[in-house]
């Protein structure tokens, strides 16, 4: 089974933008209604479609509205996407944090409103 996650937005400008110039995705394919992006190593994809398109089945006509979704990055080295990311102006949502069941982390939100948790992963400090 593989997983592709959707979001339905006129911003595929701008979600294309926010992904490839800020966190290194990819482009897997695009036209004038679908974006398919995939993240650097190609495990994972996350699709962006815009709204009302005449292409599309009614279900999928309606745009998300900003709130009640986040997306998780899990990195390698969490410090140095933080880094980079200020220097490259992105809006810090959630300053880095190491939470006490393991997780060092912060939170970016892209064009469309979706939380972006972005994490290294370490045992819990005993």
């Amino acid at each position: 089974m593989k997983l592709n996650a959707g979001i339905i937005t006129d911003k595929l400008k701008e979600s294309k933008e926010f992904y490839t110039n800020y966190l290194g995705f990819g482009v897997t394919f695009e036209n004038e209604f679908y974006l398919l992006l995939h993240t650097p190593n190609q495990q994972a994809e996350l699709s962006f479609l815009l709204p009302n398109h005449a292409s599309q089945q009614p279900f999928f006509h309606p745009p998300f509205k900003g709130e009640g979704v986040y997306l998780t990055i899990e990195v390698e080295d969490v410090d140095s996407i933080y880094q980079l990311l200020i220097s490259k102006g992105v809006a810090i949502k959630i300053p880095m944090r190491q939470e006490p069941w393991g997780d060092k982390h912060f939170a970016i939100q892209d064009p469309n409103g979706v939380g972006i948790d972005i994490v290294t992963y370490s045992p819990p400090e005993s």
